[in-house]
């Protein structure tokens, strides 16, 4: 299926590709085309809608929200994307004033009818009211919900004609937002691809159909669209962003900032995605100079690139790059609090999954199945972010041992037939285990399998797709899944929560429901990153690991592998995409005989 612009869309693609006069004027004189692919196939490109990181990643260029990230701040930083400056916050943090940039255009669309569009404070009251909207179902509407002031009338009775007191266009370009409480990540949730801003027309031109209509004012806009195929970007020639950043004191950093500052965003004309599935074709394709960097290798194409750790020194003498990169994400395995097999908060229970987390083979999950690109993960939080002690230490280690001597101590000393443990009851106790119908899937089984008869447990594994499995996990009828979690933004709080009672058949998918942790994680809400704060974090970590609830796995390290001709390249912990910042030393491409189009 073939997307097609205006005409004006066509015009500026000709152009892009003869170095036209719709190039920005300080553009390189020959085209830039970056070169790239998305691991799993888009789905519609509507912010309010989207939820999976191949379309998230194309949305972050194509549509702008309130706020980003700072491209090269460490610690995170939050930088205005379409508003002069940073918000004014009232004194008692609830209301928030933001002064839209006058100039910022809409990419042309039918639906505006050969005029030129504006975007204006109204058009981001429509769009965060589009995340109410009951017919969209969106994922993101937790980020507003109950926070924006008397937005139960959205809620009762959803029109867009709805005013309410917590989102007002003063003018055309001033936006209030205000709050019912104090909200220390809001603006974080501003800086997400949700927020986005749409213009109403197109998405009433198009009923049903806004995600087949991508329309915005980001960096770019879409030139071609092959669905689960192929998707070609072009720079958005009335872009207006203008490169300002915060290096720290890594000279990479420095450089990146001292090639952009000042210039105009974005600096390639074009980019080329493919969607990639395959492995092994994402692998070849990188080494053959088909894309022009890969992030994340898979684990089991680590030894095509890497050895001892380090960039196979055939490539690096090809000028390739090896960058270690610290995922926001946490991988863990969930148990079911509400089932009758491992959940309940009575002592044997505890017992139970206090030895399966025991079981856990850290040092081997990481060495053989990870090819040592990840790092014991010691409390939900990833380092990077904000609330993270890097000092903390789980109590509960790998230790056969110790599980088999606490589960012979609570009841679980029978046997059966089979020299499997039998429940306290003298029953036949069997674990079920869901896992991904994969080859991965089917590695982590035998893990688990290993580590749990090891210690005298049987285990079945039920195979089937993730999707499914979440499902199920929402219902309650899942006993045990490892599953993963990477940050929607990067504070403690958006962990934390994926233990806090209330969120059971939510995110909350072992069910956990401890009135202790309850009453601190809704301390910490209320507070922003402290020592305070951290201490209530570790008071919910001891918790955590006192009921095991979670066995917490790994926080990832990816493999990042640039080719020599990409220039200011550097990966963000929370957004998906650098490409807006990216360059090519074409010359370079082009004498190393990769692929000079």
């Amino acid at each position: 299926m073939k997307f097609s612009k205006t005409a004006a869309a066509a015009l500026l693609f000709a152009s892009l590709l003869g170095g036209g006069a719709a190039v920005a004027a300080d553009a390189p004189a020959r085209p830039q085309v970056l070169h790239t692919f998305l691991s799993t196939s888009e789905t519609g490109l509507d912010p309010a809608v989207a939820s999976d990181i191949a379309t998230l990643s194309l949305l972050e260029n194509l549509f702008d929200p309130l706020m980003r990230y700072d491209y090269l701040a460490r610690p995170l930083k939050l930088r205005g994307n379409t508003i002069e400056g940073m918000p004014e916050v009232s004194a008692d943090g609830l209301s928030y004033t933001f002064k839209i940039r006058p100039g910022i255009y809409f990419t042309p669309d039918p639906a505006f009818k050969g005029k030129k569009r504006e975007m204006t404070a109204a058009d981001y009251v429509y769009s965060l009211k589009r995340l109410y909207d009951p017919v969209l179902k969106s994922p993101w509407l937790f980020f507003f919900e109950g926070k924006l002031a008397d937005d139960s009338a959205l809620k009762k009775n959803f029109s867009y004609a709805a005013n309410i007191p917590g989102l007002e266009a003063v003018d055309r370009y001033t936006l209030r937002i205000r709050l019912n409480a104090p909200d220390n990540n809001f603006l974080l949730y501003l800086a997400t691809p949700a927020s986005g801003v749409v213009a109403r027309e197109v998405i009433e031109a198009y009923p049903g159909q806004a995600g087949n209509h991508p329309i915005g004012t980001g960096p770019f806009m879409i030139g071609e669209w092959k669905r689960s195929d192929r998707i070609v970007l072009l720079a958005n020639p009335d872009s207006t962003a203008v490169f300002q950043a915060t290096p720290g004191d890594d000279p990479r950093d420095k450089a990146i900032a001292a090639a952009l500052e000042g210039k105009r965003l974005p600096r390639l004309d074009r980019i080329e995605v493919k969607i990639a599935e395959e492995f092994q074709g994402r692998m070849l394709g990188f080494l053959s100079g088909e894309y022009d960097y890969i992030e994340q290798v898979p684990e089991s194409m680590t030894d095509m690139v890497i050895q001892d750790g380090k960039l196979k020194e055939s490539l690096a003498q090809r000028g390739m790059e090896l960058f270690r990169f610290p995922v926001l994400q946490t991988y863990y395995m969930w148990m079911n609090m509400e089932n009758p097999v491992v959940g309940g908060y009575s002592k044997e229970k505890v017992a139970l999954r206090r030895a399966i987390s025991l079981s856990y083979n850290s040092p081997e999950d990481i060495a053989l199945l990870k090819k040592g690109f990840a790092i014991r993960a010691e409390s939900p939080l990833p380092p990077n972010v904000l609330g993270h002690d890097p000092a903390y230490r789980s109590p509960v280690g790998y230790n056969p041992a110790l599980a088999r001597a606490l589960l012979d101590r609570f009841g679980y000393d029978k046997r059966d037939a089979d020299g499997f443990r039998r429940g306290p009851d003298g029953q036949p106790l069997t674990l079920t285990m869901h896992s991904e119908a994969t080859v991965g899937g089917r590695l982590r089984d035998e893990l688990w399998r290993k580590n749990l008869n090891a210690i005298g447990l049987r285990v079945v594994f039920r195979s089937d797709k993730k999707t499914e499995i979440i499902k199920a996990s929402r219902l309650g009828k899942v006993m045990m899944f490892e599953s993963n979690w990477i940050a929607d933004f990067p504070d403690g709080d958006n962990f934390y929560q994926l233990l806090y009672g209330p969120n059971s058949g939510r995110a909350n998918y072992a069910r956990f429901n401890l009135p202790a942790y309850n009453q601190k994680y809704e301390r910490s809400r209320l507070m922003t990153d402290s020592p305070e704060r951290t201490e209530l974090y570790r008071e919910m970590n001891q918790l955590l690991h006192a009921y095991n609830p979670w066995v917490p796995l790994t926080h990832p390290i990816s493999a990042d592998i640039r080719q020599p001709w990409l220039k200011n390249y550097k990966r963000h912990p929370v957004e998906f995409t650098p490409w807006r910042y990216l360059e090519l030393d074409l010359a370079q491409r082009q004498r190393l005989g990769r692929i000079a189009r």
